[in-house]
């Protein structure tokens, strides 16, 4: 046996493989009653990778117990090729499920469980398609970098930016394509807005500030905001051409007869790429500050979430071209957000490219096509040979 063979044995099938990742759960949320640890499952890829002659790096997320990225290096030079995916999958409910999501069920020639799609199903794809280069003299390095809780909070692709890992000139991010290259989403903002006044009987206006009032003007230009974004910005690429806010949720006052002292609203905004997320808050702020000083009312306006930027790579980048061509699929929009724009900040040319459907991604029964398997490795081959070789 040689020893690349003698390296192979040691890494397991592709089903095996996702089989094992999927027995593992790393369910991330913001609930505590749902987050796990994803170490598990950083851990048993560290195991593969290194079996494969890989070098690997295991970062703990900062802050955030538990909580690891991992860097497997193959090769080494000054550019590189990164295949890249998240550890984590959304709860679930199992009275939906048919089969146990922690076990790989075949079926339909169909692969079941938690993470199949959305995205460990990547993962064994990309270590196969790297097993046929690991005696080859790579002129640029590959890497195979896993991230923690890009379900819940993106925190873990956060941390590499920071950190200004990986380093490398291409990445692509294995999440459920189709196998259809995606040049271009959206970013998405939840945002929370309060007015507190002061509560008095109704029969006297004079006798509190009411917030619910200072929310109805505030609903009124947010709203006018809205129009004019959509009619300033356009991106054909996109199913919803422009940028969207929704009024989600609002919550304020607790009687009729009485004066509203509080009032609350959580909202979304989804901005197209060239429009700044910073920008974007300041111009709400400047229009929802005047109200809460004429009115004497408080004011708290902050992110639920940190956010997801936009993200664009030009239509003529190499990457971009390369998937095209490995794929027969022009390079699309989506609506969903990814970790793209933090890859972007460390200098790569970034692209969204994987197995499986969205439309699975999230879904009882979620389950990746068996057809997807032997595509997803040629192409993943193909990128390798043309940006590492």
């Amino acid at each position: 046996m040689s020893q690349s063979d003698s390296k192979s044995a040691v890494v397991p099938g592709i089903r095996d493989m996702l089989a094992r990742l999927i027995s593992l759960p790393s369910i991330s949320s913001a609930s505590a009653k749902w987050d796990h640890s994803n170490e598990p499952v950083v851990r048993t890829l560290a195991e593969w990778l290194e079996a494969l002659g890989f070098s690997v790096e295991i970062l703990e997320v900062p802050g955030m117990p538990g909580k690891f990225n991992l860097i497997g290096t193959l090769g080494s030079g000054p550019g590189g090729l990164v295949l890249s995916g998240h550890t984590d999958t959304v709860p679930f409910d199992d009275k939906r499920w048919q089969s146990d999501p922690f076990t790989l069920t075949e079926r339909d020639n169909r692969w079941y469980g938690l993470g199949t799609c959305d995205m460990k199903g990547f993962f064994p794809l990309a270590i196969e398609a790297a097993r046929a280069f690991v005696d080859e003299d790579l002129k640029q390095p590959l890497i195979i970098l896993a991230t923690a809780d890009e379900e819940s909070s993106m925190d873990g692709a956060r941390a590499l930016a920071e950190a200004g890992k990986p380093k490398a000139r291409y990445a692509v991010i294995g999440e459920p394509t189709s196998l259809k290259p995606v040049r271009m989403h959206k970013g998405i903002m939840m945002e929370r807005l309060k007015f507190e006044g002061q509560s008095g009987h109704s029969s006297n206006p004079a006798l509190g500030r009411n917030a619910m009032e200072g929310m109805h003007e505030a609903l009124t230009e947010l709203l006018a905001l809205r129009s004019g974004w959509q009619e300033k910005y356009r991106n054909p690429n996109f199913e919803v051409q422009f940028p969207t806010l929704n009024l989600g949720c609002i919550h304020g006052g607790d009687n009729p007869n009485r004066i509203c002292a509080q009032c609350e609203l959580h909202f979304d905004l989804r901005p197209l790429p060239g429009m700044n997320m910073e920008t974007l808050r300041q111009a709400i702020l400047s229009k929802v500050q005047p109200i809460a000083d004429r009115r004497e009312l408080s004011l708290e306006f902050e992110p639920l979430f940190d956010g997801v930027p936009p993200f664009e790579t030009p239509a003529d980048a190499a990457l971009v071209k390369a998937c095209e061509k490995l794929t027969g699929h022009t390079a699309h929009a989506v609506a969903f957000a990814t970790e793209a724009p933090w890859l972007q900040k460390l200098g790569l040319e970034t692209l969204v490219m994987g197995p499986g459907s969205i439309d699975q991604a999230h879904q009882p029964d979620e389950f990746i096509e068996l057809s997807q398997i032997d595509p997803t490795v040629k192409v993943l081959r193909g990128l390798i040979r043309q940006f590492c070789l």
